[in-house]
């Protein structure tokens, strides 16, 4: 009897537990069994590592062997666990080093002839096990720039099962190494023989458009660059074609880069949903715009393994949604919790994931079924009921949790014949935001903050409060129930983000008045 131990890590969502992988082999008839509540991929590692061993030149236990993963009332999911798991059995069989395989977090998928094949979900994997206070780590070698993201692991990529075995103090006598592939799978063939890095952007694979390609929206161009500020969740009203999508298109250019513990997070989450991995730290904010057929689990996520949906694949970054009335109404009214916590948990069957759902919405709408209700020739076909019905898609409480809410204008001829004239573009935008987000976090920082859209109530009205004076005309219409004490706050986010912007200490009167203006509320004497 001989028994061999390896380690792996099991992901629920982003979390992760390091796991055991234990491989006994025994007295018996040729038999393997892999217990541990393990799913159709991982028990199929089994034919994986015997027709890898084989065609390594390594001998599969011919008699008996049970590979245990512990803790057994943890799910494990797909074939991360293949490389762990051979790693076990050559250790039971003395082909490497028990204590280096017991010591060491393997990870990654075995091909029939031996290779080592990228995996999703290494980085979350370092990060759960780095927590878990181990420093050592085996990954495929396609998933190598990937690891290294994880400081305080000692990481190393294998092309092979041989490798594996040399990497884990073992004798490559006789072990056969198969052809190496100029590219790795998940990658891009790069024509110096090595694997390319593709564009780490999420969602984002091209330069977004300039702010200066928007003509004649001066309004929403300038609320465009406050909700950028102050990462407020904006709402853009128009006819088609007024330019709502492509507003919408250029934010992302006017975004700052992640810090590091978001790109991170970002990273993480879309490690778990590609096949391959990612090729680099996602320090971009993600970008999502999915079409209005989209279902209630691919945007908060669950199925096996509770994978993330696109609430958390646009996590510190924005989640777009053009038309946004076409959406079921029960996929919009799943948004309301995170925008609330800016996290979701999924529960399903007894297990549960805690993923993160921090992103900026966007939503863009016709005024309209037919979409002319607001042009001046009065051509709308639409009767109030229509028009009432089509509104009444985006309930009142998500509405509630939007901060702005502007109506974009129909452009005219002589907007979009004035190209000579000086524009607001992305650069120039950036560099408000920036300095506004500093102004921002140099008055939050005490309460662990960074941005106005995320200010709690209780700081705004404590902290934060404002003179009655300043806040008279605010206080009316709650009084009036013009607003409810949510959209109370949220004014006051903006109304931060408005005096950041221009550059002085605290909101004034005006800077409220907009604000209120900005949620379809006028001043109310």
């Amino acid at each position: 009897m001989a028994l061999g131990t390896s380690r792996s890590v099991a992901l629920q969502g982003v979390d992760g537990v390091v796991i055991d992988v234990e491989a006994d082999v025994s007295s018996g008839l040729p038999a393997t069994r892999i217990i541990g509540l393990a799913d159709t991929a991982v028990a199929q590692a089994e034919h994986r590592v015997r027709v890898a061993m084989g065609n390594s030149g390594l001998q599969y236990p011919d008699t008996r062997l049970t590979v245990n993963l512990a803790p057994t009332d943890l799910p494990k999911h797909g074939a991360m666990h293949d490389l762990a798991i051979a790693a076990a059995v050559l250790a039971a069989q003395g082909a490497l080093s028990r204590s280096g395989a017991r010591e060491t977090v393997v990870l990654g998928e075995l091909g029939l002839d031996g290779r080592v094949l990228p995996v999703p979900g290494v980085l979350p994997a370092l990060l759960a096990a780095r927590a878990g206070g181990r420093t050592r780590a085996v990954v495929p070698a396609a998933n190598l720039a990937e690891a290294r993201l994880v400081s305080g692991v000692d990481v190393a990529g294998v092309h092979d099962l041989a490798e594996l075995i040399g990497r884990l103090g073992g004798d490559l006598g006789g072990v056969r190494r198969p052809p190496r592939d100029r590219g790795a799978p998940g990658g891009v063939l790069d024509p110096g023989g090595g694997t390319a890095d593709v564009d780490p952007r999420v969602g984002w694979h091209e330069v977004p458009p300039d702010l200066a390609t928007v003509r004649g929206q001066p309004e929403a161009v300038e609320a465009l660059v406050v909700a950028a500020a102050g990462r407020h969740h904006l709402l853009l009203e128009g006819s088609p074609g007024a330019g709502k999508s492509l507003l919408a298109q250029t934010l992302p250019g006017i975004l700052p880069p992640l810090d590091r513990d978001r790109a991170l997070e970002a990273t993480a989450v879309r490690s778990i949903t590609s096949p391959g991995g990612v090729r680099g730290l996602v320090d971009r904010p993600p970008f999502e715009a999915p079409h209005h057929s989209l279902t209630m689990a691919a945007l908060i996520g669950g199925g096996t393994g509770l994978r993330p949906g696109l609430v958390s694949l646009s996590a510190h970054g924005v989640l777009f949604l053009d038309e946004a009335p076409e959406f079921r109404s029960r996929v919009l009214d799943a948004l309301r919790q995170c925008l609330e916590t800016g996290t979701i948990t999924l529960h399903r069957g007894g297990r549960q994931a805690r993923l993160p759902a921090d992103f900026q919405l966007v939503a863009a709408m016709n005024p309209c079924p037919c979409g002319r209700a607001l042009e001046p020739d009065g051509s709308c076909s639409c009767t109030p009921a229509q028009r009432m019905r089509y509104t009444a898609r985006l309930s009142g409480p998500l509405l509630d949790r939007i901060d702005l809410r502007v109506t974009v204008g129909r452009v005219r001829a002589r907007d979009v014949l004035a190209a000579d004239r000086a524009e607001l573009d992305s650069a120039r935008a950036l560099r408000r935001v920036v300095a506004a987000r500093r102004r921002a976090v140099d008055r939050l920082a005490p309460h662990g903050l960074d941005v106005n859209g995320r200010v709690p109530g209780a700081v705004l009205r404590g902290a934060l409060r404002l003179g009655p004076a300043t806040t008279a005309t605010l206080d009316r219409a709650l009084d009036h129930g013009l607003l409810s004490l949510r959209g109370y706050d949220r004014v006051l986010r903006a109304a931060w983000t408005l005096a950041d912007l221009d550059e002085v200490d605290r909101p004034h009167a005006e800077h409220l008045a907009r604000a209120l203006r900005w949620r379809g509320v006028e001043a109310i004497a």
